[in-house]
């Protein structure tokens, strides 16, 4: 798709998960370089902090989306998870304590539920395109960011919409950064003029927003950025 397309010409419209994190902006900064127009999708799901959601605002508008929705979903009600109930947020882990099993930060089934408010709202866009910014490389062992789950959803959702059915759209959900390691991650990022000073990773982040540079999603990121020979411009707390 070129990216440099006339003015005049109708793009092609893209809901885009954004977290405010890191991997999710990358993900948009992807969609727009594709030319697609963007609608931002983030959530408001129950978990530990504010901060990310206020960065998702930040970024949809820097990138001039069409529109961002924030919805909201109370998955405390379940708990389950370091994100969305009293339970500790692991932190210190060496890189393989990191790369083995299923942490506690994983949020059952929290992709399928994003995707599939996804796939509501591309139907009622007319948009054939989703846009998530999973990977399974150098990060925590989630099964909902593994390339036969979303190969599995993707089928699964031209099954179960209407414009499927009829034929009228052909869902493609678009995985730009599955297979990149997070330092490449970050390189393919700055080609396309992300600003990562406006993102935030951090598991528990402090009141203000600093990061805590211990959890799993601090350390990855860290390691991404010196692997590139460069500062992360997040703040981050001097404790």
């Amino acid at each position: 798709m070129d990216a440099d397309m006339d003015a005049d010409e109708v793009r092609p419209k893209a809901v885009v998960l954004l977290s405010g994190g890191l991997d999710s902006t990358t993900a948009l900064a992807v969609a727009q370089s594709e030319g697609y127009e963007i609608y931002a999708l983030t959530f408001r799901y129950g978990q530990r902090h504010e901060i990310e959601i206020a960065r998702a605002k930040d970024i949809a508008a820097r990138a001039s989306a069409a529109a961002h929705i924030v919805a909201e979903i109370d998955l405390r009600s379940f708990g389950g998870s370091a994100l969305t109930s009293d339970i500790e947020v692991p932190k210190g882990r060496s890189l393989d304590e990191i790369s083995e099993g299923i942490p506690a930060t994983y949020v059952p089934a929290r992709n399928t539920i994003f995707l599939s408010f996804a796939l509501a709202w591309a139907e009622v866009l007319g948009a054939s395109d989703i846009f998530i910014g999973v990977n399974f490389l150098d990060y925590s062992g989630y099964p909902d960011c593994r390339p036969e789950y979303i190969e599995a959803f993707e089928r699964m959702a031209n099954l179960a919409t209407k414009a499927g059915v009829e034929g009228a759209q052909r869902l493609k959900i678009h995985t730009p950064l599955i297979e990149l390691s997070k330092a490449e991650i970050i390189r393919l990022g700055l080609s396309l003029g992300v600003d990562y000073a406006l993102t935030s990773t951090c598991y528990d982040p402090s009141p203000g927003g600093a990061a805590c540079a211990a959890c799993d999603a601090c350390l990855l990121r860290l390691k991404g950025f010196a692997e590139n020979g460069i500062a992360d411009p997040a703040a981050y707390r001097a404790d």
